[in-house]
């Protein structure tokens, strides 16, 4: 049977998280904000004691997370969101890197549409932006600078810790994407100075269509973001639309689980990494990675295959292993991968790139034995 090693795309569900949702479509079926019966009542307490829970496992105030569908949406909000103020503080110059999802990356080409500047920052040959480079960019109308936190087609940590203690000295709004690290990289994100922060529960074995924007309070005020859709006053006006109340328990659970779990995940992930790098130096296979490793989180490897597409490779071993080319947002597009490419590889070398990832619940004497099996396909076509 074939091992998932797509985490980066979507984790699978944890069975109590599924039990917690099933439990709230069961029983608490009412509408958080009808205020008019005890239904309503029992909704909104579910939704608010998943709110302290991820506010919990964040290092932040509960009143400063907002639910969102996840990431896309929350990045959205986040760059659109900050429009009204720019226009009225002439601030229109935004920051970010080449490397980010296209949530962010289409947002900021739009608004460069309708008269914002952009850098884009490329990353070194290691797979990180360069903090310094980045923050030379900053100028004196500079709105925004946005900058994921985790790659998740590399799995490269980017220094977001240098970047947003500088910025906080400054008047800029610091955003970050931390799709890939949140539940994860739990110490890292409470010690992050920032503005802004998006996630998805489905990366961290919660529910997928669920994530949360998070605002920071700054001398008790929120970033200046504004809602970039319209109707009804949930989320305070930020996310209109009715509250999905199991959605939101799964992800509250999900985060609960993180808080207690994260060392221990994070030891299993370190392990499985340490199996796959012993299974590739003894193969013989001629490989390399995609990025410096010292800065890899544990969960990920980007790798290139001498000689071998991605596309035969995935499809000749599925029966092994569940593996990518890059962002599941783009899979269906065949052109080498845009980070891979803004990291300097040639587009051979990006088409012979493949992504592992894995999570808490992968079993490793799987990934060892089917992972070998694909290295006898990589060996057989080199």
């Amino acid at each position: 049977m074939a091992v998932y090693l797509d985490y980066n795309a979507s984790a699978p569900i944890n069975s109590e998280v599924l039990e917690e949702m099933i439990h709230v479509y069961k029983y608490n079926y009412g509408n958080a904000d009808s205020r008019t019966h005890d239904f309503g009542e029992q909704a909104r307490t579910v939704t608010e004691n998943a709110r302290h829970q991820l506010a919990d496992l964040l290092g932040v105030k509960a009143d400063e997370v907002f639910f969102t569908s996840g990431s896309t949406e929350s990045n959205n909000i986040a760059i659109l969101g900050l429009r009204e103020y720019a226009e009225k503080t002439n601030k229109k110059h935004i920051i970010t890197t080449a490397m980010e999802h296209h949530s962010v990356l289409n947002t900021v080409n739009y608004l460069e549409k309708n008269g914002f500047t952009a850098d884009y920052v490329k990353p070194c040959k290691d797979g990180r932006v360069n903090a310094e480079e980045l923050l030379s960019l900053v100028r004196e109308d500079t709105l925004l600078v946005s900058v994921m936190h985790v790659s998740n087609e590399t799995g490269m940590v980017q220094p977001v810790k240098e970047i947003g203690k500088e910025l906080e000295k400054r008047n800029v709004l610091f955003h970050v994407d931390a799709t890939q690290s949140c539940g994860k990289l739990v110490e890292e994100i409470k010690a992050l100075k920032y503005d802004m922060l998006s996630l998805s529960a489905h990366k961290f074995q919660g529910p997928q269509g669920i994530g949360a924007l998070i605002l920071r309070r700054k001398k008790y005020k929120l970033p200046p973001v504004k809602n970039i859709m319209f109707g009804g006053q949930q989320e305070h006006g930020l996310r209109p639309g009715t509250t999905p109340v199991a959605l939101v328990a799964g992800l509250g659970k999900a985060s609960e689980i993180a808080l207690h779990n994260y060392k221990e995940n994070h030891s299993h992930s370190a392990d499985i990494k340490r199996v796959l790098i012993d299974e590739l130096n003894s193969s013989g296979v001629h490989f390399k990675f995609n990025g410096d490793q010292n800065y890899c989180s544990v969960n990920t490897v980007n790798l290139q295959f001498e000689g071998v597409s991605s596309e035969a490779l995935m499809i000749s071993t599925k029966q092994f292993c569940g593996v990518s080319n890059g962002s599941a947002c783009t899979s269906k597009d065949y052109s080498p991968s845009y980070v891979l490419k803004a990291m300097g590889l040639t587009d051979d070398e990006a088409y012979n790139s493949v992504r592992i990832s894995w999570g808490p619940d992968t079993d490793l004497e799987s990934v060892r034995s089917n992972f070998h099996e694909l290295l006898q396909v990589v060996k057989s076509f080199q």
